[in-house]
């Protein structure tokens, strides 16, 4: 695949041996001192997420499909390797020893590779990097295609061959805590009250009692007129107020557990997920298709 077009494969859908579509190409990779191309990059994740490298050995361009030479399972299994920089030549070693190639170490294939993306107004950069390598052109592809492809990364976690999300939320956690509510104290004053207490009481009163005399109580008398005077005395009671201080309760503190409920309320976010296809963003393959994931 010495003789293809680099502007046109970079805007084909890649298909298996089997005949099954893969997905689209991202990339070319050049060889430094040739300038043909060694690797290309077909998306194989959701949104465009995941890119894995097969050789150009052996593919064939079929107008706006590249066939490979290996089937769709093979090549989502392939060495992960980051696209988004220079190909090492440990990396270009590996990929070569997975897809069951020859790798010749004296080549300098991965010194100072150039690459060529698939965004939007990059197609003339490949003719361009074959010829000079520039770091101006490299610099120009990749933030073309950073800018169509970053949302679709940040979306998209790669775990094994296929591509998810993790979705979050929060919940509340609710729970007691014990503080201090307040104080109660005990304390003794004095209040005077105003009691009324009927009390009995006796007193001695006089009464003039006559009792005529007569020969059986006849009383001795010497018969002498003359005046006398009798003394009586007369007693009665009267109330006596004592006080003293007597216990009548005791009066303590206990504490007990009300229960009531409480109502708490806060805000808590969560995450949602939509999912986007190539349909509803409109990235379709020439053939009217969106590419296979």
């Amino acid at each position: 695949m010495t003789t293809f077009d680099v502007n046109a494969i970079l805007s084909s859908t890649a298909y298996g041996s089997d005949g099954d579509k893969i997905g689209k190409v991202e990339q070319v990779f050049l060889d430094d001192n040739s300038g043909e191309p060694t690797f290309l990059t077909v998306n194989t994740g959701l949104f465009g997420a995941k890119e894995n490298f097969v050789p150009v050995k052996g593919a064939r361009q079929d107008g706006d499909r590249v066939v490979l030479p290996y089937t769709k399972d093979v090549i989502k299994d392939a060495p992960k390797v980051d696209a988004d920089q220079h190909l090492s030549p440990a990396e270009e070693e590996e990929l070569y020893r997975y897809y069951e190639l020859n790798y010749d170490d004296g080549r300098t294939a991965g010194t100072d590779r150039d690459r060529t993306t698939a965004a939007a107004g990059t197609a003339g950069v490949a003719g361009t990097a074959a010829a000079d390598r520039g770091v101006t052109d490299r610099d120009v592809a990749d933030r073309d295609r950073d800018a169509v492809a970053q949302d679709r990364r940040d979306v998209a976690a790669t775990a094994g061959d296929e591509a998810s999300v993790v979705r979050h939320e929060e919940r509340l956690n609710v729970g007691t805590q014990e503080r201090e509510a307040g104080h109660a104290r005990l304390r003794k004053y004095v209040v005077t009250d105003h009691d009324t207490v009927d009390v009995p009481v006796e007193r001695e009163e006089v009464t003039v009692e006559r009792t005529p005399i007569n020969d059986t109580n006849a009383r001795v008398d010497n018969g002498t007129i003359g005046e006398e005077e009798v003394d009586v005395t007369l007693h009665e009671e009267r109330p006596v107020v004592q006080k003293e201080a007597v216990a009548v309760e005791e009066v303590g503190l206990n504490k007990q557990t009300v229960q009531e409920t409480q109502r708490v309320e806060a805000d808590v976010r969560k995450e949602q997920v939509d999912v986007e296809t190539d349909v509803d963003r409109g990235d379709l393959g020439r053939d009217g298709e969106a590419p296979r994931r």
